[in-house]
């Protein structure tokens, strides 16, 4: 047997060992995983991907036939494509938004808190019913940090939902009293964006 043969054969033992040892602690993860109820899930930081990863999954839970409900918060007038498809090709989705457009658009508090609060009175009941498999509150978080809307009923919502139902929530910060109820935290870390070299939004990429 040649040397590189010799090396061939050591190089796959060592990496058979190695996803051995993996699997072991995966399966070990999955059986301690034993119970079965919906998720809270906040999507939050201030890398680009947030909203987007909450529509990945709607398409997810509507692969299963399940039924969704999406609400946003601080949404301009230009229409993302996800937005326009919900609209647009599935009508059966509970989808409202508050279309106001972002604050620093608006300069209106008064006018911000109002739509806020109508909004929000879209959102509760859904997560009062427990026929929602799953509820996406996009940009919910600006709602807290804005003062616009109250943290305590926010929490107390997602806390006391139905068993079953799953929520996500996105968009930056959020406050350690809903990190603290959610049981996924992730952060979505900006490393370079296009738009901080002059480079224009993408349709279809970026919206």
């Amino acid at each position: 047997m040649s040397n590189s043969d010799e090396q061939t054969q050591r190089k796959d033992a060592k990496h058979k060992a190695a996803m051995e040892k993996q699997k072991s602690k995966v399966d070990a993860n999955i059986e301690a995983a034993d119970t079965e109820r919906g998720v809270a899930v906040l999507i939050t930081g201030n890398g680009k991907g947030k909203s987007s990863s909450a529509f990945g999954m709607v398409l997810r839970a509507l692969g299963y036939g399940m039924k969704v409900g999406v609400v946003q918060f601080i949404k301009g007038e230009q229409l993302s494509g996800e937005e326009i498809y919900l609209r647009d090709k599935l009508p059966d989705i509970d989808f409202h938004q508050m279309g106001t457009g972002f604050t620093w658009d608006t300069q209106d508090r008064s006018g911000d808190i109002a739509a806020a609060l109508a909004t929000w009175e879209k959102a509760r009941p859904m997560l009062e019913d427990p026929s929602y498999d799953l509820v996406v509150l996009d940009e919910l978080t600006y709602m807290i940090a804005f003062d616009y809307l109250p943290e305590q009923d926010i929490i107390d919502a997602i806390a006391n939902r139905p068993r079953e139902q799953s929520v996500v929530v996105t968009g930056r910060g959020g406050g350690s009293a809903l990190q603290a109820v959610m049981d996924t935290v992730s952060e979505v870390k900006e490393v370079k964006h296009a738009f901080r070299a002059g480079i224009k939004a993408r349709r279809g990429v970026d919206y």
